[in-house]
Formats: structure tokens, sequence, C-alpha cells
């Protein structure tokens, strides 16, 4: 986006701004279409299959509950990269440091379709007096080599190597670390609030799980699989260690506050702090998030580092952000309760509504230089980040870099365990000034130039029972201009590929089955 030096928009914002706007009405409307085939679905009056579900309902001990998701799929992507002996997930979005889209269809098993593959364990243990202890411990797991989740050793396996011959890689603040998700205990009252401290979800990535139509998917949803949202503009800022977090209800309406010392190996040096507030009323809900981060590390992409290098190059930022979030749900039917045993003790259960339900949200995320350079330290998971006379990075953002995300979608879920879900994302970047040097021949010259990001995906996912669905989708994204520099075809590139001179995009599509506990 430009803006020009009085704070008025140019001519040339506008227009990738109203164009995102049709096109997320577009993406709306084929969104409704679908809940059309959900209604036909159920005016045919199909009785659900009956499927056993031999896990438990309750499976907590002494306040103990163990928790945890394995999903497995298979997936097919036009445009791609090979699977990683480390990261052996799909690297769904084009939207990433990566730029590992050679023109090569990809078909092949897959993993954490829907969601991250994790375990862990929480607690619920009452105090009396209304008072509770309350905690989190979970790890994301790659299921398909059973090892711990780990972004940033995958950047020093591909250290180097050309975009053509690397394989799947993604910056990422789950960095092989015990408990890579989160960590966290606390005490927590209705009358007086919860308060709880170690390492947890910001704000902004609790509030993008409720608000995105696809849940933090990572083959269908931006949000999911890049972090850049939920990280405030970088994805290892997305869980906050050694952090205070305070939540309070008060009837309709909710309140938070968040604060971290943040330190080396955290994912970001300085002290950061965020707020939230918002409200629910009947089937109405919204919330209003504002973060300010020091000194969060942004790595950069694997060909900037060695041939073998065992540190990481990375950019350091302030970042600054704000968003708004809202969805409504309309409950629809007269009611349904499944015949046992499609869920377990069905048959006790009151009747469930269909539901239809609108999302929508915007972000509005600025990262500018470090008031406190960063010379030296670690990203997430205690990797040391290269340091050399420009290394960290303390002047990638000599003028601030602004991405505004914009997303719109619908789900109509059926009683019986039915649902379809249609979703758009849209993000600008505006061009910004990098190292002191400017876009100036435009288009996608260079990283910093002005550009787009599109994706419209669609999914169908079906509840067997309790602890086990199976779903189907599709996803399409397209990056443009500045935000497709250095993909294949375009004037960044450092090898050549068959492309356009200004885009690139690639096609999703993937089935699978979660199991949760």
């Amino acid at each position: 986006m430009d803006i020009a030096k009085n704070g008025q928009i140019t001519g040339q914002t506008r227009q990738p701004i109203f164009l995102g706007v049709f096109k997320m009405k577009k993406a709306l409307a084929l969104a409704l279409v679908m809940t059309g085939f959900a209604v036909n679905a159920q005016a045919a009056d199909w009785v659900p299959p009956k499927v056993p579900d031999p896990i438990p309902d309750n499976l907590t001990w002494y306040g103990i509950t163990p928790i945890g998701a394995l999903d497995l799929g298979y997936a097919y992507q036009t445009n791609g990269r090979p699977l990683g002996s480390v990261v052996s997930g799909l690297e769904f979005s084009p939207f990433t440091t990566t730029r590992n889209y050679t023109g090569q269809a990809i078909s092949t098993i897959a993993h954490s379709g829907l969601q991250q593959s994790f375990l862990g364990v929480k607690v619920e243990e009452p105090l009396g007096l209304g008072w509770a202890a309350i905690a989190r411990a979970d790890t994301g797991i790659d299921p398909l080599q059973g090892t711990l989740s780990n972004g940033c050793v995958s950047f020093l396996q591909n250290a180097g190597i050309t975009y053509n011959l690397q394989n799947s890689n993604a910056d990422s603040g789950r960095c092989g670390q015990a408990f890579n998700g989160q960590l966290w205990g606390g005490i927590s009252n209705k009358q007086y609030g919860t308060l709880t401290i170690g390492r947890q979800n910001s704000f902004e990535l609790d509030n993008i799980a409720k608000y995105d139509p696809m849940e933090l998917s990572y083959a269908f949803s931006l949000l999911g699989y890049s972090g850049t949202d939920g990280g405030m503009g970088s994805t290892q800022a997305a869980r906050w260690d050694n952090s205070a977090k305070y939540v309070y209800d008060f009837g309709i309406v909710h309140a938070g506050a968040m604060y971290s010392s943040g330190g080396s190996n955290t994912g970001f040096f300085g002290n950061s702090y965020g707020f939230d507030v918002g409200a629910v009323y009947q089937g109405f809900s919204i919330d209003a998030i504002y973060t300010k981060e020091h000194g969060a590390v942004n790595l950069q992409s694997a060909v900037n580092d060695p041939v073998g290098a065992t540190t990481l190059a990375a950019n350091i930022s302030d970042n600054t952000a704000w968003s708004v979030m809202a969805k409504y749900t309309w409950n629809l039917g007269s009611g349904w309760a499944a015949p046992a045993p499609f869920y377990t003790k069905a048959a006790k259960a009151e009747p469930q509504h269909d539901k239809f339900t609108l999302f929508a949200g915007y972000t509005n995320l600025s990262q500018s230089n470090p008031n406190e350079p960063v010379l030296f330290g670690g990203a997430a998971g205690g990797y040391t980040l290269t340091s050399t006379a420009v290394l960290p990075d303390n002047n990638a953002f000599t003028t601030d870099k602004v991405l505004q995300f914009f997303w719109a979608g619908a789900k109509y879920e059926l009683a019986w365990g039915l649902s379809f879900t249609g979703a758009y994302y849209h993000v600008n970047q505006n061009s910004y000034v990098a190292d002191g040097a400017a876009c100036i021949a435009g288009g996608a010259s260079k990283t910093d130039c002005s550009g787009a990001y599109d994706e419209v995906s669609f999914l169908t996912d079906y509840a067997l029972n309790k602890h086990l669905d199976v779903y189907a989708g599709a996803m399409w994204a397209q990056v443009t201009n500045g935000l497709a520099s250095g993909y294949p075809g375009t004037p960044g590139a450092k090898f050549g590929f068959a492309g356009t001179n200004t885009s690139v995009n690639t096609a999703t599509f993937m089935t699978g089955f979660r199991i949760k506990i």
C-alpha cells in the first residue's frame, strides 16, 4: 500500500483495497451457495450412519485430562516442493519467506490439514470458595516421523541451497521445544477473573482461532498456516514465553491484558504487551485487540544462510498491531438428537440445532526497526542467530512495513455432524524501504515492493462421532508483485522456472481424518 507523506491514501492504495472487497463479496456468494447443498442434504431426511465411539466422554483423573489430535490424510498440490525430512508436511500457502513454489505438482501423504497434530494435558481442579487451579501443557508433533514439530532446523537443513533444490521448510515458533505449543498454569474465579503465567498464545492468536471460519486449518486457512497474523508480523512471536495473562468476564463483556518480559530464545527480545476487549450477546460475538512487541525475530529465507550453517539469519523488528473480529450464529430448525451410539451418551443429550455462522475480521500489522538493536541471541527453541556486522539485521524496516489482513466466511453445520465452510482471505502489503534501499522498479522486483495475497477455500467436514471426523477440501491462493518477489519466474528469483513476472499461484486439494481427545 502507498501512503503519501501527509498521511493520505493514494489512488494506488485504494485500488487493491477495493479489489479485495470485490473479491470478498464473490467468495461470500460462493459460501452461501454451499449452504444450499447443506439444506438439500437435510431435506433428503438421510439418516446418518451409527458409528460407535470407543473413547470415553470423561478421561479426567484428579482434575488432569489428556488432550490431543492426530490429523492425517492425502493431498495434491499443483505448485509446491517435495516434503522435507524435518518438515514433512506440505507448504500449504505461498504467503511465506521460503518461496518454495517451483512449478512441481506434489501428490503425497500429508498431515495436520485441519489442525496441528499435538499431545498434551489440561488441568482444572477446584480449590474451594469458587477458586480453581488451571494449567495446560501441549506440544506439536509430526505424526509421519514421530518427532516434535521443528521449523527452525528445517532452515538449517536447506541453508545455502537455491529454491529449486530445497525441500519443505518454514519459519515457526515450534522449534523442537519439549512444549512447543503452550505451557502455563494459573488460578481462576468467576467473580475475580483468570490469571495464567507461562508460555501462552498471544491475544491475537487466541482470537483468530475463534473468528477464522476455517478454525486455523493449515491446509485451508492463511491464518492457520502462516503465523504472521498470530505473531503480529513475526511468526516466532505468536506464542509468548515468560508471560502473564489476565482475563475478566463481566456479563456479556470481557476484557484482558497480557505482558511478557521477552528475552533470547523466546521469539522476541524486549518487553511486549497486549489488550483485548469484547462482548458476546446471544449469537453475536466481537473482539478488538491491540498488541505491541519489541525486538521480534523474523527468520530470513534459508538461501541467505551459507551451506552448512549452524546459525540462523534474521531481521529484528518492533511490531504494532490492532484488529477487529466478529461473527454471528443463527440456530436453525426444530432440533435433532442423534441416536446412540452416534455420540457417546447421545440418547441423554439435548436436541441440537442446525447452525449458520458468518465470520469477518481485519488486522493491521506494522513493523519498524527496533528501538533497541539486537546484536546476538537466539531464536525460538534455542537456535543461535547469525551474528556479523550486518546480522541480525536491525535496519530491515527503514520505513514501516504494513500488512493489512481481511477475511470473511460462512459455515453451515447440520446437527447430525456434517458441515460446509467457505472462506476468503486477502492481504495488502505497502511499498516500504528495507536496509535503506527503496523499491524503484516496482512489481515483483523486490520483496519490499507493494503486493497482495488472495486465497479462497472450501471445506466439507463430517463428525462421525465425538472424537472422529473426516474431511475434504480445496484451496487456491495467489501472491502478486512484491509478495511474489523471489518466486520462480519473477525478477527477484535466483533461478529460472516457468511463471509470470508478477504473480505465483497454487491450488491444494486434501482429504483426511482427525482423531481428537
